[in-house]
């Protein structure tokens, strides 16, 4: 696991992350802590037993309500799932923009 990753991603970080590792072959996981799943957005229930199956280097973002206690529980989580990475979503669950979307980028100097 030689990539460094920080401890927070906000929304925009967590999609375009998400996007740009999937083409690596790297799985992104969205992880609910607290049972309330994000509106249209693929959401994964905390359950260590079953997250401790996930391919080695997959990245896990939890979030909460406000993003305060996951990332008050990093080493928590960074000491329960090592061969991952864990990260916190940087506002949580509150600050979700449901209808945000990541545009593909234009080639420069292209204004269409």
């Amino acid at each position: 696991m030689n990539e460094q990753f920080p401890d927070e991603w906000t929304q925009e970080q967590f999609l375009r992350e998400k996007e740009r590792l999937a083409k690596e072959g790297v799985k992104v996981l969205l992880i609910d802590t607290i049972l309330s799943p994000i509106e249209k957005a693929d959401t994964v229930v905390y359950n260590p037993f079953e997250l401790q199956n996930e391919p080695e280097g997959s990245v896990f973002v939890f979030y909460c309500d406000t993003g305060k206690g996951t990332k008050e529980r990093l080493e928590e989580f960074r000491a329960r799932f090592p061969k991952q990475h864990c990260i916190s979503l940087r506002g949580g669950r509150g600050y979700w923009r449901k209808n945000m979307q990541l545009l593909p980028d234009r080639p420069e100097g292209k204004n269409e």
